[in-house]
């Protein structure tokens, strides 16, 4: 990570979909899906399922500042996702899905409660998205990573993934790499 880099992690449920997105942001110099929030060390992706681990399904986005800032990366999070469902995303349900950023440093925590604070006052249904520190990060098996890409005719992938891509391109034109 160089100087101008730095990370940003959220989980809004399944981690294919924000994982998707991010992947095609300007600015963005890598994506990884993952684990945080819990406390068993390295999780696998069936122990995570019970939802016993306190981990959430993350990703983990190295991104270049001097491209795109935190708070552009975090308003394009709250459009990937509904910030106001608990411990979960649409038929995806367990803590494990739930919406949080854990913060790698306190401008990301400030940011985070201003934009969660502005989005409140837009909306009725209270926004309940956890804002941590970053705890440890455990990248998610080989096979998660740029889940989208590999299987696009998936059924979960052309069914839920695809609308919310399709939506967040046409939202975050500007950003998008050509």
């Amino acid at each position: 990570m160089s100087a101008k880099n730095h990370l940003a992690t959220f989980g809004g449920g399944c981690f294919w979909c924000i994982d998707a997105a991010f992947r095609r942001v300007k600015g963005v110099v890598n994506v990884s899906s993952g684990y945080a929030g819990g406390e068993l060390p390295n999780p696998s992706y069936q122990q995570i399922c019970s939802g016993q681990t306190g981990h959430a399904e993350v990703v983990q986005i190295d991104f270049d500042s001097s491209l795109i800032s935190f708070e552009t990366l975090l308003s394009m999070f709250f459009t990937l996702h509904d910030a106001t469902q608990l411990n979960r995303q649409g038929n995806d349900i367990g803590s494990q899905y739930r919406s949080v950023v854990f913060y790698h440093n306190e401008q990301q925590e400030q940011q985070t409660i201003a934009m969660i604070a502005a989005l409140q006052q837009q909306i009725r249904d209270p926004i309940v998205t956890e804002v941590s520190p970053a705890s440890t990060y455990y990248p998610a098996e080989h096979y998660h990573q740029d889940y989208y890409n590999q299987n696009p005719q998936q059924g979960y992938c052309s069914i839920l993934i695809a609308p919310k891509l399709k939506k967040f391109t046409e939202t975050f034109a500007p950003y998008l790499k050509q």
